[in-house]
């Protein structure tokens, strides 16, 4: 049976191998003792790793070949970092290594604009998640990077989600094989039908009054000039604007109430 065949960044990806946990053990013994290919062949056996987790991130439109290198530089510092002496698998250490050094480079290229503040704070939180990955095998609550950091919990989380990648509401959440629903299907609409066919029937009742009626009316309550510039612009008594104004409401009340 023929293997699904990828190609990316000149990589085969069907010819990549899979290390067992008893091989990841001896590269790393290897490694640290001072082999200078025990680095390469780590590498070479997680690379499908890298793969798996990008494909998380396959629906951001961006370019696959530049987020498998990016994820290889987060697969190399968890290589570097990782000492057998954590008690924990290597993919359990490297996986959130990765994806976070995939996501820094997404939130530094996102055409989303996030303030300075908020952005450098990100940073931090990143730089002491890191840290504590290295020495714990796991990743921190926000507690203790709000503890660490000296600054709010709210503030922490902020910076966390600003660091997320915006959805589109018509992102797919659901497909059984029939009628996709959307993200936007699942969002209230909390608009007023009745204020949308209100503002339709005021608009009808303004088209049908005469094109003076239409400029006072908006002259006055759009514009907001009073009665006595309007009178000296049109060359009329402000008596008569008055009367042109008033006339021009009920008209536009009598059309509403048909």
């Amino acid at each position: 049976m023929a293997r699904y065949k990828v190609e990316i960044s000149g990589v085969n990806t069907a010819n990549i191998k899979i290390l067992s946990y008893e091989e990841m053990d001896e590269l790393f013994k290897r490694m640290k003792a001072g082999d200078p290919f025990a680095r390469e062949d780590l590498v070479n056996g997680n690379l499908k790793l890298v793969l798996s987790i990008l494909k998380g991130f396959n629906k951001k439109n961006e370019n696959m070949d530049d987020l498998f290198q990016i994820g290889c530089v987060g697969l190399l510092k968890a290589i570097d970092n990782f000492d057998l002496s954590y008690g924990v698998k290597f993919s359990t250490y490297c996986v959130p290594m990765i994806q976070g050094e995939i996501k820094r480079y997404l939130r530094d290229n996102s055409s989303l604009r996030i303030s300075r503040s908020i952005k450098d704070l990100s940073y931090k939180i990143m730089k002491v998640k890191d840290d504590y990955l290295l020495n714990h095998g796991q990743e921190p609550t926000p507690e203790y990077l709000a503890n660490t950091l000296g600054v709010d919990k709210f503030d922490v989380i902020n910076a966390l989600d600003s660091m997320k990648d915006p959805v589109s509401i018509f992102e797919a959440i659901y497909n059984d094989g029939g009628d996709t629903i959307y993200l936007c299907d699942q969002i209230e609409d909390k608009h007023n039908n009745s204020d949308i066919a209100t503002r339709m029937a005021v608009e009808n009742a303004i088209f049908d009054l005469e094109e003076r009626e239409k400029y006072i009316l908006d002259q006055r309550f759009v514009i907001g000039k009073t009665q006595m510039e309007l009178a000296e612009e049109l060359g009329i008594s402000q008596a008569q604007i008055s009367r042109i104004e008033k006339n021009s409401i009920s008209k536009i009340k009598n059309n509403l109430s048909n």
